[in-house]
């Protein structure tokens, strides 16, 4: 069965970067009855496009078929030519936003090549839209500059700009831009008022007006929240296994009390945007030093690290070392049900155990490779392995016989990175069971031993 599409309008825009939130995005648009083109400079991505396929998998079916159907109805295509974005009244650039590794500034690299390459063919009066995530102050410093040069002309007379930073998970991608409420900053009033116009006909949540710099800080503010949150809660985790408490019993009593919500602790922070967004906030400071969101930053990174010397605890109290062992990691992706392996903290903790000169294997039943390592069938990794380390909670994992896995393992050793599994049900099953934040098994070990 067809998506349901609106209906058609001659008003063209154009997505550049139809990557994950490009080609959800240009999808959408297509959706609410615009005519769309995406542009890329990967030629087998825009290739899957015009084919009407999705080039990364994970996608949900909706946007599978909504694509299908626009490219079929030629309401969407997609071209490596900047020139094409000429007919566009509305220009939106999803590229990604890194940071630099060392000293976690902005890498606009792709901002700015992507902004450089459009803007001689930005139409007089075009709407340009920003759904990347920008360190605040990036609209007007970056951005309205390199249009301004490339067009000839002035923001909020020739052009008009707005930064409208997308909300979105993977997996629930089109969903979300179809329902999530969204912060609309222009640069001037009269831009905000083009894009509120524009984005009332996508979404079917709230608009809220604003400028473009409280857009950029309400973005990274809101991904510095959850980092903040998840840390608090990794932390807490730390402190329960040394206390010898479990922490998702606290975690459940805590947000018994009103106005708690304790969040979820881990293995890691994975995804495109919690473990960079804190930085492009920070990265904007002139006078403070922010102190709370880099020490953020630092317990969810070593979280990987945690997981490894537990890891390392378990198979001692079985007289293995790493050195000597096989370790089979559960989950590539660093979300459950998604092939998304960005950031992931399995990456960091498949190097941590081989730099320790343990033997890796992965599996992961949505990902085909995680950088230098392949994924592996799960039968195939578990068979002699010494530890079984759950990374990413996928539902093929939390649905594993115990008992049957115990049987395959050389040494029966299992790590619970996420929560999926009980010490009872692992201890029945004949399995070492360690997990984060369960300090009681942790203790309960010590004494028996």
């Amino acid at each position: 069965m067809s998506a349901e599409v609106t209906g058609h309008t001659n008003e063209h825009v154009a997505v550049v970067g139809i990557g994950y939130v490009g080609l959800t995005l240009l999808c959408a648009l297509g959706k609410a009855g615009f005519t769309g083109l995406g542009y890329d400079i990967n030629a087998e991505r825009v290739q899957a496009v015009r084919q009407g396929q999705v080039p990364f998998a994970g996608a949900e079916v909706e946007m599978q078929t909504l694509l299908s159907d626009l490219t079929r109805e030629g309401r969407l295509s997609a071209s490596n030519n900047p020139a094409d974005v000429r007919t566009a009244s509305v220009i939106f650039l999803a590229v990604e936003t890194p940071v630099e590794a060392d000293d976690h500034r902005p890498r606009y690299t792709a901002l700015r090549a992507a902004l450089a390459s459009i803007a001689p063919y930005v139409a007089p009066g075009a709407l340009v839209v920003v759904e990347s995530t920008l360190a605040p102050g990036t609209i007007e410093h970056v951005v309205s500059p390199i249009l301004a040069e490339g067009t000839g002309g002035n923001v909020g007379r020739d052009f008009f700009l707005v930064h409208c930073p997308e909300r979105v998970m993977p997996g629930r991608l089109l969903g979300n831009l179809l329902t999530c409420d969204r912060v609309v900053g222009g640069v001037t009033p009269h831009c905000t008022q083009r894009g509120l116009a524009v984005y009332a006909r996508v979404t079917s949540g709230t608009l809220y007006p604003t400028d473009a710099l409280t857009a950029e800080i309400v973005k990274t503010a809101e991904n510095a929240y959850r980092d903040v949150q998840i840390a608090f809660a990794n932390e807490l985790a730390l402190m329960c296994e040394d206390l010898g408490a479990d922490v998702y019993q606290v975690r459940e009593l805590v947000n018994s009390s009103p106005y708690r919500q304790m969040h979820m602790p881990g293995a890691g922070v994975g995804g495109h945007c919690i473990p960079k967004d804190p930085w492009l906030l920070c990265s904007a400071m002139t006078y403070y030093q922010p102190q709370l969101l880099p020490t953020a930053r630092a317990i969810n990174d070593g979280m990987p690290e945690h997981l490894v010397a537990l890891t390392q605890r378990a198979l001692a109290r079985e007289g293995r070392t790493l050195a000597e062992s096989t370790v089979t990691l559960l989950g590539a992706a660093y979300l459950e049900e998604t092939d998304d392996t960005r950031n992931t903290p399995a990456l960091a903790v498949a190097r941590l155990f081989t730099a320790l000169g343990a033997r890796v294997r992965l599996v992961d039943p949505y990902v085909d490779v995680l950088e230098e390592f392949t994924i592996m069938p799960a039968d195939e990794a578990l068979a002699e392995s010494d530890a079984l380390v759950l990374i990413t909670a996928h539902p093929q994992f939390r649905d594993l016989r115990l008992d049957e896995v115990a049987t395959r393992l050389r040494t029966r050793v299992l790590i619970d990175g996420r929560n999926a599994f009980t010490a009872e049900a692992a201890t029945a099953a004949g399995l070492r069971y360690l997990g984060i934040g369960k300090g009681t098994r942790m203790r309960e070990a010590t004494v028996s031993e």
